[in-house]
């Protein structure tokens, strides 16, 4: 894709400067009124869209001129769920591929201990019971690292596998109590087996060693490199401090927003936890570390865990099964873990603060207690513009989808498994095939008129790529095509499932007047791919290639 031009001199008012400071060319350009070849961009916006010789006329010496050869230009594209820091973290460590059987990742895990330190950590993931095809157990990885600890993470994050040697080091044995909103898994004798729940898994966590600010700083730009190979132009961190803890995350992304190094438009969620009080001081401070790249506007609120075989998600309707040792109730329906009366008076309290709520919401129970928290603080504050958004929406009760365009709620669907996969497995054998056949019902949500929008939760998935993502909200099936569904009654056409990346989540962020589509006066987040993925089979999307990303008209990646 030649680019013709000459260096933009930085001095050059373009207020004033009648000529555009890049022009794209030759290509096709998707608008809400139509096909166009061209665009113009001036001081970061878009100037002018139109034929290729129209805008040409507004080339000047200083113009830079990009040939498009056909290639078909998009609006860039909005990850409003993703982990960019707990993502380039994991990528330096012992990696194991989702949907890998009990052999497969012992042998990899192995791998890792043979080139460790004598007595170093194995930190890594990640695994799915459905997938190992048993249950996992601290004697299974003392086979291989009797005296490294290796502590494991499951593809969802919320569950852990450690060997003896981690628990050891942690000081966790039988007669360790469950932590508040967590669960060591025990055997019959009541000693913890290794494997971890919630904020059992936390704590042990915190046991382990942490990345150095440079490892998180380093792992943060790697990660927001990877976005934007994708055409990621915004996106909304959806915990700061998940992986290394808020200070350390707020930091790599304060230093490296001020060395340029943040090209995306970021809203960091701060999380609020009940049993952490130093919370509310980092939430306190959160204006301290804005930018021009960066709103810590957000708020975090985790009230379950994952509808797997850990029955931590909080449902209406009992799990297929229960899980031997634990209360009956709570392993039959699950954990909400934040009390209704507490949560209503937080929302209502930060609502009312200018602060947009995003709630991690898994269970059905967990959607509803997030909604009627909303419902509490729009009867409490009034109206007001901040789209609080229900995160995940594994499940949703069909009374509930109703409630949220009236009280103006956001459903936000991640992560990117609307589709067949090891962890998707999981969740049909925990709540069975009919529960499961409305697993993120993006379509009964779009059609309730509620506003919806859509997160990768990376690295949950393997990818940050959304082109699958579009891909497979139309089809319910593997990208490519397969013969296995997962909720395919929940398929939505293509247009419908490319706005919630584009138009709905920049809604969502508050700035549709500025983003989500190509016209004149827009910001010129824009990008260019190597086919029109509105011209092709739908099983093609998914290989979409992104060859040039614009942010307010700076090309922050070339292919």
């Amino acid at each position: 894709m030649p680019d013709r031009s000459t260096t933009p001199d930085p001095t050059t008012d373009t207020r004033t400067d009648p000529y555009a400071d890049t022009i794209l060319t030759g290509g096709n350009v998707r608008t809400p009124t139509g096909p166009a070849e061209a665009l113009a961009v001036r001081g970061g916006v878009i100037d002018a869209v139109g034929s290729s010789a129209d805008i040409l006329r507004r080339r000047g010496p200083r113009t830079r001129v990009f040939e498009l050869a056909g290639a078909t230009v998009l609006p860039g594209l909005h990850d409003l769920h993703v982990h960019p820091i707990y993502a380039g973290v994991r990528e330096r460590r012992c990696k194991v591929p989702q949907g890998s059987d009990l052999a497969t990742t012992l042998c990899i895990v192995a791998e890792h201990v043979a080139r460790a330190a004598p007595g170093g950590w194995v930190l890594g993931g990640q695994w799915d019971a459905y997938a190992l095809g048993t249950t996992p157990h601290r004697d299974q990885l003392d086979a291989i690292a009797p005296d490294h600890p290796v502590l494991l993470e499951d593809t969802s994050g919320h569950s852990s596998w450690a060997n003896s040697a981690a628990l050891r080091a942690a000081g966790i044995g039988p007669g360790t109590p469950d932590p508040v909103g967590g669960i060591f898994e025990r055997d019959p004798e009541g000693r913890p087996t290794g494997v971890q729940r919630e904020t059992a898994a936390e704590l042990l966590a915190g046991f382990a060693p942490r990345a150095s600010d440079e490892a998180v700083e380093e792992a943060l730009a790697w990660a927001l490199g990877e976005m934007l190979s994708y055409g990621i132009t915004s996106f909304t961190e959806a915990a700061v401090g998940f992986t290394a803890g808020p200070r350390a995350e707020l930091r790599a992304y304060t230093r490296l927003a001020e060395r340029g190094g943040v090209k995306q438009r970021v809203r960091l969620c701060l999380v609020w936890s009940p049993h952490d009080p130093s919370c509310e001081e980092v939430i306190a401070r959160r204006n301290h570390y804005a930018s021009h790249r960066l709103t810590p506007d957000c708020v975090k609120v985790f009230l379950d865990g994952v509808p797997t075989d850990s029955h931590t998600a909080a449902m209406l309707a009992p799990y297929r099964d229960t899980v031997a040792g634990r209360d009956p109730e709570f392993s039959r329906y699950g954990m909400l873990a934040v009390a209704p009366p507490v949560l209503n008076h937080l929302v209502t309290r930060l609502d009312r603060s200018g602060i947009t709520v995003k709630f991690h919401a898994a269970g059905d129970a967990a959607v509803r207690a997030a909604l009627d928290a909303i419902e509490a603080a729009r009867k409490a504050n009034g109206p007001s513009p901040h789209m609080h958004n229900v995160g995940h929406c594994t499940f949703v009760a069909a009374s509930d989808i109703a409630r949220a365009a009236r009280i103006g709620a956001t459903f936000e669907v991640s992560p990117y498994l609307w589709r067949p996969s090891p962890i998707c497995s999981d969740i049909a054998a925990a709540v069975g095939p009919e529960y499961v056949e409305r697993a993120w019902p993006v379509r009964d949500l779009l059609d309730s008129g509620a506003l919806v929008v859509a997160g990768s939760d990376w690295c949950v998935v393997p990818s940050v790529n959304p082109w699958a993502a579009i891909e497979s909200l139309v089809t319910r099936q593997e990208p490519g095509g397969s013969a296995d569904t997962f909720g395919a009654s929940q398929a939505v056409p293509l247009d419908r499932a490319f706005d919630l990346f584009t138009v709905n989540a920049a809604r969502q962020e508050g700035m549709a007047d500025r983003v989500g589509r190509i016209e004149a006066g827009m910001l010129a987040d824009v990008i260019a791919v190597d086919r029109d993925p509105f011209a092709i089979p739908i099983t093609e999307v998914h290989a979409t290639q992104v060859q040039l990303t614009f942010v307010e008209g700076e090309l922050v990646y070339r292919a």
